[in-house]
């Protein structure tokens, strides 16, 4: 084992600090491209993309350099620079909005938008599985859903009318009516 080779890069300072730069605003762009579904609802095609491109830019990002030095710097920069984008980010919205894209609204009125859907690629059998993980039974009870830009499904339940509530204590009282004339009778 040669201890040099170890912890030092044949590839300048510089240049390491820049490869990681480069690849992430390219990764960022792309993904913007590609949509928030990447991001919202992986199924396993998504995750094997997402997993292949980390290998993919892996030397991208460290070049030629196998030094744990290197490998280290690189991911430092990667760090540093992911928290001073979410700071500046947070600070300034407008710039958020432009990276990350507005939200799109999937259901509206208890209605499944089906063009949006198209839009998302994301399939009502997807829409429904992330449904029943946020713990409604079906779409039906689900009066708007928001796929949020970082690609989150916000999802909000159906409230009931006015009328609906009403229904619902007249059939309540004819039940425990109908139980009490049951109960005299027999």
């Amino acid at each position: 084992m040669i201890w040099h080779d170890m912890f030092v890069s044949d590839i300048s300072l510089v240049e390491k600090i820049v490869r990681p730069l480069i690849v992430y605003a390219a990764l960022l762009l792309l993904l913007r491209l590609f949509g928030k579904r990447q991001l919202a609802q992986l199924n396993q095609y998504d995750l094997v993309v997402l997993l292949m491109i980390s290998n993919t830019v892996q030397n991208a990002i460290i070049g030629n350099d196998n030094s744990i030095t290197g490998g280290l710097l690189g991911a430092l920069t990667l760090l540093v620079f992911n928290w001073i984008v979410v700071r500046v980010l947070y600070r300034h919205h407008e710039i958020d909005e432009l990276i990350e894209g507005e939200a799109t609204v999937l259901v509206e009125n208890g209605c499944v938008i089906h063009k949006a859907l198209d839009e998302e690629v994301i399939t009502v059998h997807e829409l429904e599985a992330a449904a029943h993980k946020q713990g409604f039974q079906s779409l039906k009870e689900v009066e708007k859903c928001i796929l949020e830009p970082g690609g989150t499904l916000a999802m909000f339940g159906a409230k009931p009318t006015p009328d609906d509530v009403r229904q619902q204590a007249v059939m309540q009282r004819l039940d425990r009516i109908e139980a009490l004339l049951t109960a005299r009778t027999s």
